[in-house]
């Protein structure tokens, strides 16, 4: 059969044999060729010679390699077919990455592992998981987070882009001659302009509250981390034998810096906690399906966003923690205190040396900011004083 020029159109409209499979060829590429099998699937490959034996290598499937991303690919490899027959034996993205899981992220403990999988399963190995790992060039990159960027927006592009990097240095510290391709500038958001600095006014936390009343195991939650100033995480965690003779004991993760330890609870969170109904064989407090802890967070958080004054800014549930800590600096709460309840690392020489538990400087922490979150939404009336403590 002549050789043709392949199109992507053209390439599109040929039809699976009845049996068998058929070969073409392309006329701007010498070597280049179209495997069509019966079952309809069409595999490239490249005819190089191995001491005047004819060999050939596979260089994927279209269309998800179309035409002109499968010439660059052969001339590539028909330049230096031995160099590139080495580089092959590295494997695929996906070998790689996964013996990165293992041997990194694994033996490290990584508290992120869940999230670092959950990204290239649906962002990166629908992509990449049978490209081979040497030929994945900066322009590959850069198109993948264009695709995510545009898809999904500019800040998972980013949580993609760490792991990329963190992969491709990881390889790199195991090689002689592989460079990442990650190189600065292809963040696609600026890290201080991210910074959050949104806390909830007076007025917008009164709404959040009053609406979060209708909406079950969501809306205590919202709730309680609101009470207790801790990440989400921390709170949606919470077991039942977490929480002894009004005291919630958090427990530590691995490779965790530091958290709030034990917390006296406020009566008002306790309230709240007590509400709750305990589902059977489910040891959370704020339950989710089977014996997890509650996982619908976009939903929830939706829900509420609508049930909320349209006017109301966009806010996300980590900023009630840093609304949290602003109406304790209101309530005369110290701030080291307040950076305690937060769980934050205390710096300097007193984040060494001093090992006292703050227990009871926690608790009036909590309860002050308890107090405070009270008057806020059942404000006294225009007739009555409040004395200062």
């Amino acid at each position: 059969m002549e050789p043709i020029k392949f199109t992507d159109a053209d390439v599109k409209k040929i039809k699976a044999p009845a049996q068998g499979q058929t070969v073409r060829y392309d006329s701007l590429v010498p070597g280049l060729m179209l495997f069509t099998s019966y079952g309809g699937a069409k595999t490239w490959r490249v005819l190089y010679y191995v001491n005047g034996k004819p060999r050939s290598k596979k260089l994927g499937r279209f269309p998800d390699v179309r035409v002109k991303m499968v010439r660059e690919a052969a001339r590539t490899f028909l330049d230096d077919p031995q160099a590139a027959l080495a580089r092959g034996k590295v494997g695929t993205f996906q070998e790689v990455a996964g013996n990165f899981i293992k041997r990194h992220v694994e033996k490290k403990g990584l508290r992120s592992q869940p999230e670092i999988e959950r990204c290239l399963n649906k962002y990166i190995y629908p992509r990449w998981k049978d490209q081979p790992f040497l030929e994945i060039k900066r322009h590959d990159v850069a198109t993948l987070l264009d695709h995510i960027e545009d898809n999904h927006g500019p800040r998972q592009a980013d949580m993609v882009l760490a792991i990329i990097s963190k992969l491709t240095r990881w390889h790199q510290a195991r090689s002689d001659d592989y460079v990442s391709p990650v190189v600065p500038g292809m963040r696609r958001t600026d890290a201080k302009e991210r910074e959050r600095k949104r806390i909830l006014s007076d007025e917008e936390l009164k709404a959040v509250w009053e609406e979060c009343g209708d909406m079950g195991t969501f809306g205590s939650l919202v709730k309680v981390a609101l009470l207790t100033a801790q990440r989400r995480g921390k709170v949606v965690t919470m077991k039942w034998d977490d929480v002894v003779d009004g005291e919630w004991h958090i427990p530590s993760e691995p490779r965790e810096k530091s958290h709030a330890g034990t917390l006296k609870l406020p009566q008002t969170v306790l309230g709240i906690i007590e509400t709750r109904p305990r589902v059977a064989e489910n040891p959370y407090v704020f339950p989710g399906r089977g014996k997890k802890h509650l996982n619908a967070w976009s939903q929830g958080k939706a829900e509420l966003d609508k049930k909320l004054p349209k006017e109301m800014a966009h806010w996300t549930l980590h900023d009630l923690r840093r609304t949290a800590r602003s109406l304790m600096s209101r309530a005369g709460v110290r701030p080291d205190i307040a950076e305690r309840v937060l769980g934050h690392v205390i710096a300097g020489v007193e984040g060494v040396y001093d090992r006292h538990s703050y227990a009871d400087e926690k608790a009036d922490a909590l309860n002050r900011l308890a107090s405070l979150v009270e008057t806020i939404i059942n404000p006294p009336s225009d007739n009555v004083v409040p004395l200062l403590r």
